[in-house]
């Protein structure tokens, strides 16, 4: 469910328009395809991201992103100091269309990474599944962290629990 948002004034009601004034810049595409892609949850991932992102322009889109509801921000469950961003369902839903836009771009520009191409022309579709399988993993495993501390918090206990561990094929998803 979305979360309610101050009304966007657009420059037009066209969906293109609108998709654009979203996602138009090359940083947010470039973010969303590192969380989708590679997995990168943490501000210092991005950063470390190979097109290097200048910090101010990496908290400016992470804050847009999440406004427009395409990533949430939540605490690290391990350190809570520290702040991970996941896709939501309306960000894991751009997958087909970074999909094409990547497939364009191998059609027709010089661009390496020809091993992901190969794979997304192969079978886009059954590329496109793995990516939401992986999102909809994340997404049960992150539900199983949070119902396991809303439980440990319900019952005193002389130790903290644990987070259950990332399952492997979590830990091995990074392409």
């Amino acid at each position: 469910m979305a979360k309610e948002r101050r009304a966007v004034k657009r420059r037009s009601e066209c969906p293109l328009n609108a998709s654009i004034e979203i996602l138009g810049d090359r940083w947010s595409l470039l973010i969303v395809r590192d969380m989708m892609l590679r997995g990168f949850k943490s501000y210092k991932e991005f950063m470390d991201s190979y097109e290097r992102i200048a910090t101010n322009i990496l908290a400016d889109r992470l804050r847009k992103l999440e406004f427009h509801g395409i990533i949430e921000a939540e605490p690290d469950p391990l350190d809570g100091r520290k702040t991970n961003y996941v896709l939501t369902r309306k960000g894991i839903e751009l997958g087909p269309v970074m999909t094409e836009m990547v497939l364009w771009a191998g059609s027709h520009e010089r661009v390496e990474n020809q091993e992901l191409i190969a794979r997304m022309r192969k079978d886009k579709v059954r590329f496109n599944a793995e990516i939401r399988a992986r999102w909809e993993q994340d997404r049960a495993e992150r539900e199983s962290r949070r119902e396991f501390a809303r439980n440990s918090s319900d019952r005193p206990t002389r130790t903290s629990g644990t987070p259950p561990p990332q399952s492997a094929a979590r830990q091995s998803q990074k392409i």
